[in-house]
């Protein structure tokens, strides 16, 4: 995909907002330029930042919107629910850094249980969700994706989990995750993120992506609103210049193969009038269309408002294809539906990405090549 450009954000009102000062964000960005800030809320925190808007569904109190803006240590619990943890060294990174942030990360016991390619057996990966649950952590982050979430979504106690959600547990993870996230809202509505994993994102040896931590930061803390970026230049009329679809639009989607694998089962979401976000990680482009056909003839397709494309990464090209790639997909979809078709959303399998509600109602507003997807607190 062409380079995107984030921008931190924070409209909140019924109207179309224009995106703050944009970052740019290549898909292995190291560099963000100084002037970036977080996220903020209208309100006065303790970073003293302002914003003019209203928040009037919320109480308030000492000149704040009700919840929880203060920079204090938060609880991040670490488990393994899919593929088991090779990288040992960026595990431990990746906890010490957490740390050296300030919070307390507890790592579940199977964190790093190994049975054939998964973390632990299916039984043990069912009670590391649950432990997740019950840990009453503000964060419950998956060590990584890999496989074998699919094989055990009968097994979840969705209601413990939304319970949990309900408490101020945020579930974060993406990848095979996804199956967790899509199956959480088709059982019980209940909302999770789509995000970082530990050893991919906090891990590396390079450090960790700025404006990925800084999206993180703005969800543990409470500060985030909304995500926006630049889409790629496109051909005149392929996506409508400026639109706005109004709040009440369900976030929903994330990795495309484990979505698509879920359809025809109790664990895909049934949503009507949602915005659909995809990404994926070394899957050519006609495997693409052809998961992207499965949908539309299904019926999915249809019954959305829009689809954005975040990053497609790590696939080859190869002489057959003769000029077919994944624009060429993108530039077909157009064609099969009646909703308009972005790209660029910096979300997937790449260092700087941001955070998403997987359920969550949005609004999307786009004006010229400048796209903004707006959810308003969530807790």
């Amino acid at each position: 995909m062409p380079p995107a450009v984030a921008w931190k954000n924070l409209a909140t009102s019924s109207k179309k907002k224009t995106p703050a000062t944009p970052v740019t964000a290549t898909e292995h960005a190291h560099d963000h330029p100084a002037q970036v800030q977080p996220p903020h809320c209208d309100h006065d925190h303790a970073h003293g930042e302002h914003c003019s808007h209203d928040h009037p569904a919320h109480a308030h109190h000492d000149g704040c919107c009700g919840h929880d803006h203060s920079v204090r240590p938060k609880h991040i619990y670490v488990y393994s629910p899919s593929g088991a943890v090779r990288d040992k060294a960026a595990f431990k990174r990746a906890i010490q850094r957490l740390e050296g942030m300030g919070h307390q990360v507890e790592v579940d016991a199977d964190a790093l249980s190994s049975h054939q390619r998964f973390a632990g057996d299916d039984a043990t990966r069912l009670a590391a969700i649950h432990r997740a649950a019950a840990s009453g952590a503000d964060v419950a982050l998956i060590s990584r994706g890999g496989y074998g979430l699919t094989r055990i979504l009968p097994g979840i106690d969705y209601r413990a989990v939304a319970k949990a959600v309900e408490q101020g547990t945020h579930f974060v993870g993406l990848s095979d995750f996804t199956a967790f996230q899509n199956a959480l809202l088709a059982q019980t509505g209940a909302i999770s993120w789509a995000g970082p994993a530990l050893i991919a994102d906090f891990g590396r040896k390079e450090g960790v992506d700025d404006i990925m931590l800084d999206c993180f930061e703005d969800l543990i803390y409470g500060h985030g609103e909304g995500t926006g970026w630049r889409m790629p230049k496109q051909p005149a009329g392929a996506v409508p210049d400026d639109f706005y679809i109004e709040g009440g639009a369900t976030l929903w989607g994330s990795n495309l193969a484990v979505l698509v694998s879920l359809l025809g089962t109790p664990y895909f979401p049934q949503v009507e009038g949602g915005i659909l976000f995809i990404e994926d990680v070394g899957e050519h482009p006609y495997k693409i269309e052809r998961m992207l056909t499965q949908l539309l003839h299904a019926g999915v397709l249809a019954k959305q408002k829009a689809i954005v494309f975040g990053q497609f990464t790590e696939f080859k090209l190869t002489s057959h294809d003769k000029g077919y790639k994944l624009q060429s997909v993108i530039d077909w979809l157009r064609a099969q539906v009646r909703i308009p078709v972005l790209q660029g959303l910096p979300y997937g399998h790449v260092e700087t990405k941001v955070l998403l509600p997987v359920g969550a109602p949005v609004s999307l507003s786009v004006e010229g090549r400048d796209a903004l997807i707006y959810w308003g607190h969530t807790h």
